[in-house]
């Protein structure tokens, strides 16, 4: 069965749930080749089973080598593998059988694809939108089971109260979107960077030895959500010469940085690298 097929598939069985993000009216799979509202809004799926709703093009710092360094960084260097399961855990002790997640700010899908993996309900999907249409192309092309978007997070194609659950992974969020899809006793699990994440990267390309507080992104939360766990995770990794270029391609400390410097750091040794994330687990 071809991508785009299998996409049609998976976005019928959401029709339920989804909206048109222009006019909100339902949005159904017509053809197996589009989705369409009876305001005749239409959306194409893409061959390779995406489906794009941006209204305009959009410029992005995220292009095709970094998100193929994030694949790698996850996928092959298994660098998030410890917060992956904690996240599964975390949906596998809802009381629901049935889960939709949404991954707001998915990239190239391959925080979604692991995690979904790791989760033993049977009946449980997932749908990925990133404003990045090199992300949704590279995880449509990597991942079948899920379904991917390029869209706007201030404007979700799903109804009112239709999510299970939101993961915002190291991503912007926007919390009254947020809000308006997800179910009353859904739950945003929020990622966001401890104060000693990626120290050593910082201390090397950026010249800084102070310890990272994120505390406005944790006020800001705090203020529009009702936290109701946070756990902080904190570990180390070593990473050879590779899996550290692509480590530093794929986050903007190395964005803006002298290729000399890269080399400096990255071509003496493997490193010892360290994760430091908060996962909080909240509802509206």
């Amino acid at each position: 069965m071809k991508k785009r097929e299998i996409a049609a598939l998976g976005f019928q069985k959401l029709e339920s749930n989804l909206q048109c993000p222009i006019c909100s009216a339902d949005l159904n799979v017509v053809d197996s080749n589009r989705l369409v509202c009876v305001n005749r809004h239409s959306y194409d799926l893409a061959k390779q089973g995406y489906v794009n709703m941006l209204q305009k093009q959009v410029s992005s710092m995220y292009d095709q080598d970094l998100f193929d360094a994030r694949y790698n960084i996850i996928l092959v260097h298994n660098l998030y593998k410890i917060i992956h399961q904690k996240i599964a855990d975390i949906i596998n002790a809802l009381p629901n059988e049935n889960h939709l997640i949404f991954d707001a700010g998915s990239g190239e899908g391959s925080h979604l694809s692991s995690i979904i993996k790791l989760v033993d309900k049977d009946n449980t999907h997932g749908v990925g939108l990133d404003i990045s249409k090199d992300g949704v192309l590279l995880a449509s092309k990597n991942y079948s089971h899920e379904n991917w978007v390029v869209g706007d997070l201030r404007h979700t194609p799903f109804k009112e109260s239709s999510i299970d659950v939101i993961l915002s992974y190291l991503s912007p969020a926007n919390y009254e979107e947020f809000h308006r899809i997800l179910k009353p006793n859904g739950i945003l699990i929020k990622v966001i960077p401890g104060s000693k994440y990626l120290k050593e990267i910082r201390e090397a390309l950026a010249g800084d030895s102070q310890e990272y507080e994120n505390t406005d992104t944790l006020e800001l939360l705090r203020n529009k959500v009702d936290v109701i766990s946070e756990e902080r995770i904190t570990y180390e990794v070593e990473l050879d010469d590779s899996a550290l270029k692509d480590l530093i391609k794929m986050t903007p400390l190395g964005w803006h940085v002298i290729q000399q410097e890269v080399r400096d750091f990255t071509e003496t040794s493997s490193k010892i690298i360290t994760v430091d994330l908060h996962i909080i687990q909240a509802q509206f």
